[in-house]
């Protein structure tokens, strides 16, 4: 028990430094001039290789047959957990910094509780304990996210060349970190909004595997036909440099395949809220590896709504295991007072038999 213990946490661990890597990677391939339209192409086309192949051949029996419906849902869950997804990350980071594009990301369990409780998918009790803590906890999210888009603050760490380059932001600079921001903001609205949307379409079609082949299929797509329209130039599509091909591999070879595996396994062991909750973990790698790799600085405004957005993201996880706590004992309640009753009434059975 103890060994398989050690084994979640050191996958966990390496699942947060392969989303931290990425974030790093990502910011890299920015900076040497990779387009942030074939970045994503490259990303997905490895992505496809790779899973294609195993949805094929491990999910021949649970695959459900194929309708118009579900690929009209495959379509749009591409449109929001890949291309808008991507789309956004991949211009919020361009703006702001890998540190604040993590930072961000813990957000999105507080976006999403918004927005499956305003479709009536989440119920939300305030007057119990459990409700109480995820509306603070979503309020704490959106005004850390808040305080990061409109208050940067002075520098924490002052570097002598980053500084000096730093304090002399102008005013298009500024502007250009709050768009950042605003996208970061998009990206997390998409992939909390893919999440939601995806829930009644794994109900529908139980295949995991295939199912996001497919998302990746059609993510392809839409970024080749946006690129069709913005990446004209046929030099941009061209690997020049091994800088440029560790990137692309990196990003499709371990943040859409290994990361995908590798998180699947851990969700299974140890569930989705002890996932979770390591989430904050990468925020700090990251702005340890980009301080070190990147030269980045870190700001105080970004500090303060980190610190906010990972105490809303606590108390929102916080909330959902206490109200599975609240109704796995509700039901075994229900379920005992329902064997009592069955039992009073077997006794009355075998009483009423007696009588000649």
């Amino acid at each position: 028990m103890a060994t398989e213990r050690i084994k979640l946490l050191l996958a966990l661990l390496a699942l947060q430094f392969c989303f931290a890597g990425f974030h790093i990677v990502s910011r890299v391939a920015l900076n040497i001039g990779v387009s942030k339209v074939v970045y994503p192409v490259y990303r997905n086309l490895i992505a496809l290789i790779l899973l294609g192949p195993f949805a094929y051949f491990l999910e021949k029996k649970e695959r459900p047959p194929l309708t118009f419906s579900l690929l009209v849902q495959f379509f749009l869950l591409a449109f929001i957990g890949i291309t808008a997804n991507q789309g956004f990350y991949l211009l919020g980071l361009y703006y702001s910094s890998p540190t604040f594009a993590s930072a961000m990301q813990n957000s999105v369990p507080a976006i999403t509780f918004v927005m499956a409780s305003t479709l009536g998918i989440e119920k939300v009790s305030i007057g119990s304990r459990d409700g109480m803590a995820k509306v603070i906890g979503t309020i704490a999210s959106v005004g850390g996210a808040t305080v990061i888009t409109l208050y940067k603050g002075p520098p924490l760490l002052h570097q002598s060349q980053q500084g000096e380059v730093e304090e002399g932001l102008s005013l298009d600079k500024m502007q250009n970190w709050t768009w950042g921001c605003i996208y970061l903001i998009g990206h997390c609205l998409s992939w909390a909004g893919w999440m939601v949307f995806q829930a009644p379409v794994v109900r529908k079609y139980p295949a995991k595997l295939t199912l996001t082949s497919f998302t990746c299929f059609f993510g392809l797509i839409q970024f080749l036909v946006i690129a069709a329209f913005v990446e004209n130039d046929l030099n941009g599509w061209i690997i020049k440099s091994g800088e440029e091909l560790f990137t692309i591999l990196y990003a499709g070879i371990v943040a859409s395949g290994i990361v995908i595996s590798l998180q699947t396994w851990c969700i299974h062991k140890g569930g989705p809220v002890f996932v979770a909750v390591f989430q904050p973990m990468q925020t700090v790698l990251v702005a340890f590896m980009a301080s070190v790799i990147l030269g980045d600085q870190l700001y105080s405004g970004g500090v303060i709504g980190a610190i906010l957005i990972m105490i809303g993201l606590y108390s929102v996880l916080w909330g959902k295991k206490e109200e599975r706590r609240m109704e796995n004992q509700h039901s075994e309640e229900t379920l005992r007072k329902h064997l009592l009753n069955d039992e009073a009434s077997d006794k009355g059975t075998d009483t009423v038999s007696d009588i000649p």
